[in-house]
């Protein structure tokens, strides 16, 4: 029977998809010992088919020096300006940046929904829409 390994360190980067800085890993897994190039190759290997989205990595090394990685949805705020193509107001609540239309915030939510604390679809477009509104994006109706 094998026994468990202990945890030494777990930590959630959000990395470039499909081409993680080695700089970036070196400066939070250094200390670790753990192959950063395994690291940078399982990452890059898992989102390349997501090249410039930022896609977090959850990384959990154990005492022998091996590592676990799970992928995570990317940022809210990233799905949003990636869908109104620009970035958020300077000014929330008094410019408006954009406009998401609601089939763009049901996509974005159908793509949250893993990582959110709810469990339907319309909650997860309530999440998304409140984050949308903190950033200065209306939401259309159409």
């Amino acid at each position: 029977m094998a026994t468990a390994q202990r945890v030494v360190f777990e930590t959630t980067l959000n990395l470039n998809a499909g081409d993680a800085a080695v700089a970036d890993l070196g400066k939070t897994l250094g200390a670790t010992g753990i192959n950063l190039i395994e690291v940078k190759r399982a990452y890059d290997a898992s989102t390349a088919a997501h090249r410039g989205e930022t896609i977090p990595a959850h990384i959990t090394v154990y005492e022998n020096r091996t590592f676990a990685l799970r992928l995570k949805t990317p940022p809210t705020a990233h799905l949003i300006r990636g869908a109104i193509g620009t970035t958020g107001s300077a000014e929330p609540g008094r410019t408006t940046a954009g406009t998401l239309t609601r089939a763009d915030l049901r996509a974005i939510a159908e793509r949250k929904l893993p990582d959110l604390n709810v469990t339907d679809i319309d909650a997860a477009m309530r999440t998304i829409a409140g984050t949308a509104r903190s950033m200065g994006v209306a939401i259309s109706d159409t």
